[in-house]
């Protein structure tokens, strides 16, 4: 396993430097948090109508958008940087560090045009800075600590000031020991609103950041010098089966954007539809160079938005087309014992380790592991399935980067309420053929 200790052996005085806070961590890994953040306690409230504001506020399921305050026409927000308690899914919280008690960070939203001041306070163990990713803006404001400001210290509240000149999907994130401070989940979303409210207006207004994360099983905390063997992948720091499901109306106008700060990229795949890639973090692309898809690369450190008309009512799968990607913490050692007969043996077996059982990943497939409760099988201590979620025909088989569009005939505008699952038309669902 190739790991970014291994690259830096000769940077004696660095690694000296961070080793306390690797120690902190590694304490912290094998510490239960005290009081998690629940996923749905962090959803905001359905979006409100065009009526009743300049713009329509993006959803990001599991994050909350951040108030500001107008001070001689600037609007003014404040983010805090400090360590985060986040609950993946039901049965495991992770030690991360994020902004204002959440990572992603609270969504910004803002129009534009509009002068913004940003108000940045560290309650890390270490100093930071904030860099907003595809930003028009004064070099001095970019963010990048040690080349185009000092570093945050701890404990201090640096300002960031400048006039959004343009409009579309961004991003804000540490730039200050990147390797660990994004590791553990430093990220958010920066939505500026166009100026003219009628330009490519939507119904459904959605977005996701997509992440990679190492959290050994039993313990607490990311290990954040992993370059490549990540086990867990998350959307907006959510895994399947605790990402909410989108909405919509039959025929209403969706717009999904995806944002990828994890270390690999994601085909990210919507059923039943067919979509157009109609911006990245460049800005807005123009009509006649769309492209149709059902599944589009979201690469690394980069945004995709997608767009479709909700056309075919159901309940329809949006979910990375890595098939490892949509699976809970895995072994990346486990032994393939795919047709290996291991019932004649396990008998002898137990006689020695009397806890020995045989893992599904064996002669018939993983499909059981949605079950291991069932099983008799335990898993370590705050870790999740590697395949979990009941839907109405049984296992879904699924997790991390899954979750789902729920469109509906009735769906009201606005109504964000999951619908259930759908009621399929009698004679519309696959069925078995005997005889």
């Amino acid at each position: 396993m190739l790991r970014r200790r291994q690259l830096l052996n000769g940077a004696g005085g660095w690694l000296g430097a961070m080793g306390a806070l690797f120690a902190l961590n590694k304490s912290a890994a094998q510490t239960p948090p005290q009081k998690p953040a629940t996923a749905a306690g962090d959803v905001p409230a359905p979006s409100r109508a065009r009526g009743k504001s300049p713009y329509r506020p993006v959803r990001v399921p599991g994050a909350k958008t951040l108030p500001y305050t107008l001070k001689n026409g600037v609007k003014e927000f404040h983010l805090i940087a400090e360590t985060v308690k986040r609950e993946f899914a039901p049965g495991m919280v992770v030690n991360c560090w994020g902004y204002n008690g959440s990572t992603p960070g609270p969504t910004i939203e803002a129009v534009e045009g509009d002068r913004i001041r940003i108000l940045v306070s560290n309650q890390l163990p270490e100093k930071t800075s904030i860099h907003w990713h595809g930003l028009f803006l004064p070099n001095g404001m970019d963010g990048v600590a040690g080349l185009t400001q000092p570093h945050i210290p701890v404990g201090e509240t640096f300002a960031y000031e400048f006039t959004l000149t343009q409009h579309g999907t961004f991003m804000y994130h540490s730039h200050s020991d990147e390797m660990l401070q994004m590791a553990l989940g430093m990220m958010g979303f920066f939505i500026v609103h166009p100026r003219d409210p009628e330009f490519r207006p939507v119904d459904r207004d959605y977005a996701f950041m997509l992440m990679s994360w190492d959290i050994n099983p039993g313990t607490y905390t990311p290990n954040p010098a992993t370059m490549t063997d990540f086990n867990t992948w998350s959307m907006n720091s959510l895994v399947f089966p605790a990402i909410p499901a989108m909405v919509a109306r039959t025929g209403e106008r969706v717009r999904i954007r995806v944002a990828n700060l994890s270390m690999t990229n994601h085909p990210m795949h919507l059923h039943g539809h067919r979509f157009f890639v109609t911006g990245t973090d460049g800005g807005w692309i123009a009509d006649s160079a769309q492209w149709p898809a059902v599944t589009t690369d979201v690469p690394v450190g980069a945004i995709r938005v997608i767009e479709f008309d909700a056309a075919l009512p159901g309940d329809w799968a949006f979910h990375c087309h890595k098939s490892h990607h949509t699976m809970g913490p895995m072994n990346h050692a486990a032994a393939n014992m795919l047709g290996v007969r291991q019932n004649d043996v396990m008998p002898k077996v137990q006689k020695l380790l009397p806890d020995y059982m045989v893992m599904p990943m064996g002669s018939d497939g993983m499909g059981d592991m949605t079950d291991m409760a069932g099983m008799g099988m335990a898993l370590p201590e705050n870790t999740l399935p590697m395949m979990a979620g009941d839907g109405p025909f049984g296992s879904i088989e699924m997790g991390g980067m899954f979750t789902m569009v729920k469109i509906r005939d009735d769906q009201r505008p606005d109504d964000e309420t999951d619908p259930g699952w759908y009621r399929h038309p009698r004679g519309s669902v696959a069925h078995p053929v005997r005889g």
